[in-house]
């Protein structure tokens, strides 16, 4: 194996966070992971798609994509996700990153996702245009 993908689209609703976690869970097996990296992976994963539900679309629906790759590299594999919505996009994508900040405020937000994202994964971009929706990439890499 060189190289694994797949891609899945899926409705922008709560209940798919957790289809979306095992999703991601069963693709990166084939690299035997350690419990804390599969978690981690997972944690990153929930993340953004429940960034995509509550602040892509407002918890009004719309089309999560999820595309993932795991590629085999000499003492390591690499795991990729990218999670894109098409959602309201984000004004301010370097301000929507900072700790502790949500634009949800009738809610009750820690406004920790890109943090968290950020602290399991090994890498993060977030590219977004408003009325267009966001996509985010996470790449982790996974030692043999």
């Amino acid at each position: 194996m060189d190289k694994l993908k797949t891609k899945i689209e899926f409705d922008a609703v709560s209940d798919n966070e957790a289809f979306a976690r095992i999703a991601a869970a069963a693709f990166v097996l084939k690299a035997d992971p350690l419990v804390e990296t599969m978690e981690d992976i997972k944690t990153a994963v929930s993340e953004a798609v429940t960034n995509c539900v509550i602040h892509g679309y407002g918890n009004s629906g719309g089309r999560i994509v999820m595309e993932m790759e795991l590629e085999k590299e000499e003492d390591a594999y690499i795991f990729s996700v990218v999670i894109e919505d098409f959602g309201k996009g984000i004004k301010d994508v370097v301000k929507a990153r900072e700790p502790m900040y949500s634009e949800c405020s009738e809610e009750e937000r820690s406004g920790m996702g890109f943090t968290f994202m950020e602290l399991f994964m090994d890498e993060l971009t977030v590219d977004s245009t408003l009325g267009k929706g966001t996509k985010v990439c996470m790449r982790k890499k996974i030692m043999d």
